[in-house]
């Protein structure tokens, strides 16, 4: 049963299967929300959930026993915790007030898709091994949306007080012109005062949007290299751990050539040992 288990986890067709039931059941949350079809077919939409929820639950059980004897092991595996918390909240009675709730935890089955798809999961662990590199990006754009805010609202307040009467709304008008959404209207409108006003903005564009933006596509993409060099990592050790038997065999294998080896040698010697002994023969 549990040899069972191990093969069907590691079988190709395994994945595929479950990437169908979650592809199906995000369909049906989709086609719940259309009244018409909800109310001719709704019990067939709920035949299906329940069907699909019964097989993620089979699924974490097999899951579990390909681990054994140490089932506790699944557990230490993040997207592992990741899918049985979902499982969880998706078997728990959900009645009355909770049928929202219900109807939530059911999209949130979705989501296990990330962790179904081996290139999603790589994009999320780049996010999150982004983090700490992004606070850096984003304390420098801090700073720099401050400095450029006081020095807004002491040159632009009395001329435009509607974008830049207060620290708060020149923070909001940077973020606009960081978005480049009509940011050229409100230089233009800042350009009334003097031709030269054009370069607070061309400079607050050049350093708040393209640099910080190339900030964070770098700071991306060698959180996704890294994340790719540990995946390949954590996937030669599953593979190294999934053949302990291969393993021991071969080794064992080994230990009687070299035995083997040990004892032709000694033959051979004692052989020798009788010619020199009677060489006359």
């Amino acid at each position: 049963m549990i040899a069972f288990a191990r093969r069907l986890v590691a079988a190709p067709a395994f994945e595929r299967w479950l990437i169908t039931l979650i592809v199906v059941n995000g369909i049906i949350v989709g086609l719940e929300t259309n009244a018409r079809l909800a109310e001719s077919f709704g019990g067939l939409f709920d035949f299906l959930d329940h069907v699909i929820l019964a097989v993620f639950v089979l699924e974490a059980a097999v899951k579990i026993a390909a681990r054994w004897p140490r089932p506790q092991d699944y557990f230490t595996d993040g997207w592992n915790l990741f899918d049985f918390g979902i499982i969880v909240l998706s078997v728990l009675p959900a009645s009355g007030e909770f049928a929202t709730v219900a109807r939530l935890i059911r999209l949130l089955r979705v989501l296990r898709l990330v962790t179904a798809l081996p290139k999603l999961r790589l994009m999320v662990a780049t996010l999150v091994r982004c983090i700490p590199g992004m606070g850096h990006v984003l304390s420098l754009m801090a700073i720099l949306f401050y400095v450029y805010g006081i020095a807004g609202y002491h040159l632009y307040a009395q001329h435009d007080p509607e974008r830049w009467g207060t620290l708060g709304r020149a923070l909001l008008t940077l973020f606009q012109i960081a978005t480049l959404e009509a940011w050229t209207d409100i230089m233009h409108k800042a350009m009334e005062l003097g031709t030269l006003h054009w370069l607070y903005f061309v400079s607050f564009v050049l350093l708040g949007t393209f640099v910080v933006v190339n900030l964070f596509v770098a700071v991306v993409i060698n959180s996704l290299e890294e994340s790719h060099q540990e995946m390949a990592e954590a996937d030669a050790r599953r593979l190294t751990g999934a053949a302990p038997d291969a393993l021991g065999d071969l080794r064992a294998v080994r230990a009687a050539l070299a035995e083997l080896d040990r004892r032709m040698e000694g033959i051979e010697q004692a052989l020798r040992s009788e010619r020199e002994k009677s060489p006359g023969r």
